[in-house]
């Protein structure tokens, strides 16, 4: 007993009369010969068809399907396919269609279930509070890499695959594409999908990536100031590094400049997950394309010897690492302000370093709903490191003392 709903009926009867068209067809009968449909005036009339619900001729099992708002009394289901719950990102954002779904879910689909049931739920991810994630933060859903085990999981746990139109999550048995690869680059291909970015970044994560970034729960956004031309004042030019922890982290290395007003203008960005044998001279060489004359490293995660590494390649840059003890979430927001108000980007940053863009555009204030905080992070350390600076100035000059 199969039940199929969407956000609307209409769209969900579509689904069941293709799949009574399938069972129809002389190649399905080919593959399963013993399932069958009822036939207008044959003698198994007794048994239903219509566009909405088929049962089986001889067999028990059978389909429903369902509108969103639709009901399902005394119809007890063995599989629950949800698929689009949401009919576009208008209604994904509506928090009364959102609560509306959620009430439906628990009132509806969950009272048609029993011990040996499951359920399958399949839709664009528009919204973070959406019925996914709403139901993140009840049970467990873990992260389907291989095929899943001969033993279904505790009542309380899911299954999540997602797959990303641009991998960018190490390859796995289910997603074995290495980064960068497109999911379907025959019909969506590496180049379209960059341009669809470009376009809405926002969008794009939540469409094509399945990582929802709803505008108001974001740290930066969009607001990030942007530069023509350096100016005549600058007094620095400087570097923050930040290397790579683990996994999916990214180091993130910054050249800028600042000027007589502290204002720092950012000149050139590597962010990029590879090791430290290809990071250290690739570091190296844009401290010494970007005539940095001083360089802050983290010493954190094996930084001390990737700084002692660049340190070598660009002897005429002045390194310095240092150990970052601070709480990284309370970093981050606290100078998320200083961030917006004191730097600038270059023109068309966004197509220069698109990683880098995206992660810091969909940075969202919930900590843990982001994939990386790498970006962040290296911006907060040179608004941390000129704040820091301008202040020592301020204590030559006028002879403050704590």
């Amino acid at each position: 007993r199969v039940a199929i709903a969407s956000y609307s009926g209409l769209l969900a009867s579509r689904f069941n009369r293709q799949i009574q068209q399938t069972i129809d067809s002389a190649a399905y009968a080919a593959v399963f010969p013993g399932t069958r449909l009822a036939r207008p005036g044959a003698r198994d009339r007794h048994t239903i068809r219509t566009h909405e619900a088929f049962e089986l001729v001889g067999q028990t099992g059978g389909l429903l399907s369902v509108g969103r708002d639709g009901t399902l009394t005394g119809n007890p289901v063995d599989v629950f396919i949800l698929d689009d719950l949401y009919k576009n990102a208008m209604e994904a954002h509506s928090p009364l269609v959102r609560d509306n779904v959620w009430a439906w879910y628990n009132s509806v689909v969950r009272t048609r279930l029993h011990n040996r049931s499951q359920e399958l739920i399949v839709f664009t991810r528009w919204h973070e509070d959406d019925l996914i994630g709403r139901i993140a933060r009840h049970e467990r859903i873990v992260p389907l890499e291989e095929d899943p085990p001969e033993t279904p999981p505790d009542e309380e746990t899911w299954y999540g695959l997602n797959f990303e139109a641009i991998k960018r999550t190490p390859p796995t048995r289910l997603d074995p594409r290495l980064p960068g690869e497109a999911l379907w680059p025959e019909r969506h291909s590496p180049a379209l999908l960059d341009r669809k970015r470009r376009f809405d970044p926002l969008m794009f994560e939540a469409m094509y990536q399945g990582c929802p970034s709803p505008q108001e729960g974001l740290l930066y956004g969009d607001r990030f100031r942007t530069y023509e031309t350096l100016p005549d004042d600058l007094v620095k030019r400087g570097n923050y590094t930040d290397t790579a922890d683990c996994g999916e982290d990214c180091l993130c290395s910054i050249c800028y400049a600042t000027d007589r007003e502290g204002i720092v203008y950012v000149t050139d960005v590597l962010y990029t997950p590879q090791s430290m044998e290809a990071t250290e001279p690739a570091v190296a060489d844009m401290l010494l394309r970007n005539r940095t004359l001083q360089a802050r490293i983290e010493s954190n995660n094996g930084g001390r010897g990737f700084a002692r590494a660049v340190k070598r390649l660009a002897p005429g840059v002045r390194i310095e690492w240092f150990h970052q003890s601070a709480n990284k979430e309370s970093r981050i927001l606290t100078y998320a302000p200083a961030v917006l108000e004191r730097i600038r980007m270059p023109p068309a940053w966004n197509l220069r370093w698109p990683a880098f863009h995206d992660d810091l555009v969909t940075f969202r204030r919930a900590f843990r709903s982001n994939r990386r905080d790498d970006a962040a992070d290296a911006l907060t350390g040179i608004a941390e490191t000129e704040e820091a600076n301008a202040d020592a100035k301020n204590i030559r000059a006028y002879g403050f003392r704590n």
